[in-house]
């Protein structure tokens, strides 16, 4: 009696819809997950004048980012692997790496649905129009962007094995980065704003902001890129080494 092993792109297409049936059937997460950038992108339309639109849209973004990093991805895979989903997909005959990289493939729609529903609210709510150039650089800033926070999301499961733990100090951290980067940019202590610019809540908004007006990018631009490249690898090496699939 003979064993037939699945071609590993076959593999990978189940574990893909087996994803993102879950991520659909949890679409109240999606949905609260847009809705905070969307609610920024409405309030703040008084700023656009005065700050411009990119650094409106930059902002949401990246709060959204945060959110998919942090509230979407650790916790999903905290809970999973607490619950032993990763044990039993581990005896299946698919690789290893082909469960994380569905995963990350999921995040990589939610992240792309979020740039897209933060341009069409930005046009429709507060008129910004963008150039093409913008749109698309704008894009791969977001991706490379969230590598950086599903990065941080690794990291947290990484070195956290219960469940609970994870929840709660990705919400701790969630909150910290909101409050310190949406506000701190805004203050009066220069010292604050230089180490609010060079956080990666930051590195990642001033990207994004100058991806979006391509004319404003700068030396110091490509410095936040470098920096987020840097967040984003040091983040992952971390969470993949601590990382283990089951939460004993």
């Amino acid at each position: 009696m003979s064993t037939t092993i699945p071609k590993t792109s076959s593999a990978l297409q189940t574990l893909l819809r087996a994803d993102f049936t879950t991520q659909w059937r949890n679409r109240r997460s999606v949905i609260l997950v847009l809705l905070v950038p969307v609610l920024i992108l409405i309030s703040w339309k008084g700023l656009v004048k005065t700050f411009g639109g990119p650094f409106v849209i930059s902002n949401c973004i990246t709060v959204g980012l945060v959110a998919i990093g942090l509230m979407g991805y650790s916790i999903a895979i905290a809970r999973d692997r607490d619950k032993g989903v990763f044990q039993r997909l581990r005896v299946a005959p698919v690789p290893t790496w082909s469960i994380m990289v569905s995963r990350l493939m999921v995040q990589l729609a939610m992240i792309l649905l979020l740039t897209i529903v933060s341009f069409y609210v930005a046009y429709k709510e507060d008129n910004i129009i963008l150039t093409n150039s913008g749109y698309a650089l704008g894009i791969l800033a977001s991706i490379i962007g969230g590598a950086l926070y599903l990065g941080l999301g690794q990291m947290i499961v990484g070195l956290v094995k219960n469940s609970e733990t994870v929840n709660s100090t990705t919400r701790l951290i969630y909150f910290a980065f909101i409050m310190v980067g949406m506000f701190g940019q805004f203050g009066s202590y220069e010292k604050v704003k230089t180490i609010v610019h060079w956080s990666p809540y930051g590195t990642v908004k001033n990207l994004i902001s100058a991806s979006l007006n391509p004319v404003t990018w700068t030396n110091d631009t490509t410095m936040c890129l470098l920096a987020t490249i840097a967040y984003a690898l040091v983040f992952a090496i971390i969470g993949i080494k601590g990382f283990r699939w089951n939460s004993r």
